[in-house]
């Protein structure tokens, strides 16, 4: 169960955040409209939310997720691969301290974003990456056996992080795309494979029992509630345009 969560309002400079998507600058008041909502979402799935402002300097703050890995037991402070988004770390690590009174970090020598790590129960598995690299990893599950946790690499060539393919919903069922459907390291699980039209929709977030799905995805939607779990559609037109998914934008722990 989670309990709390992190998110940072987006800054009028996403509109020069890094993105492959080719689909246009988003339209930031419209952004910020399905932020709220987000918080909305995540509120409605029993979380108390930390809501920390806007960075200028760093268009792609609003992804919190990937600067920091929030587990049961400890906080990991990464180091991203993009160069744009390493000073991100500093500014949000008194708000991780909070919580966690001891805050651990990857050490310059490797790269992680944590876009690239899922959870499944005590194990991290760890996607390579242009932005995660296998030092990084290596740290990472150095740091995890520290704290009884443990952690695997996943090979993979299509995918910017590995949740942009996979998202674990919790009892044994994980939703795949691509590369991750057939995927050696996965195959124990109850694999939901999704379209190619709906490939955005491969990152969900399961909180609580609710899964959080983006909207304007009915194939995806239909198979997650044929499933039984309750959902929860969430507009996110404007950081699509930004690579950016619905577990980016909160650090939920």
């Amino acid at each position: 169960m989670f309990t709390r969560a992190i998110v940072r309002k987006p800054c009028k400079a996403m509109l020069k955040g890094l993105t492959e998507a080719n689909m246009g600058l988003p339209d930031y008041a419209l952004a910020c409209e399905q932020h709220q909502d987000y918080i909305i979402a995540l509120k409605e799935c029993g979380l108390q939310i930390t809501e920390l402002p806007a960075l200028e300097d760093y268009p792609d703050s609003c992804f919190v997720e990937d600067v920091a890995l929030l587990t049961p037991k400890c906080a990991i402070l990464t180091h991203p691969g993009a160069a744009s988004r390493r000073g991100e770390t500093q500014h949000i690590e008194e708000a991780i301290k909070a919580f966690y009174p001891e805050v651990v970090s990857i050490e310059l020598t490797g790269h992680v974003e944590a876009g690239d790590i899922m959870m499944v129960g005590g194990h991290f598995y760890i996607g390579l990456s242009d932005r995660t690299d296998v030092k990084g990893a290596e740290q990472l599950i150095e740091i995890l056996g520290k704290y009884d946790l443990s952690g695997s690499m996943v090979e993979m060539s299509e995918l910017l992080h590995l949740k942009t393919g996979l998202s674990y919903l919790e009892d044994n069922n994980l939703l795949t795309f691509g590369e991750m459907n057939e995927h050696v390291d996965f195959i124990q699980f109850n694999r939901i494979k999704i379209d190619k039209d709906e490939d955005y929709a491969a990152n969900c977030v399961w909180i609580n029992g609710t899964v959080l799905v983006p909207k304007g995805f009915p194939k995806v939607l239909h198979a997650i509630q044929q499933l039984g779990y309750k959902t929860r559609e969430v507009a996110m037109s404007e950081f699509q345009k930004l690579d950016g998914g619905l577990s980016c934008l909160s650090l939920r722990f």
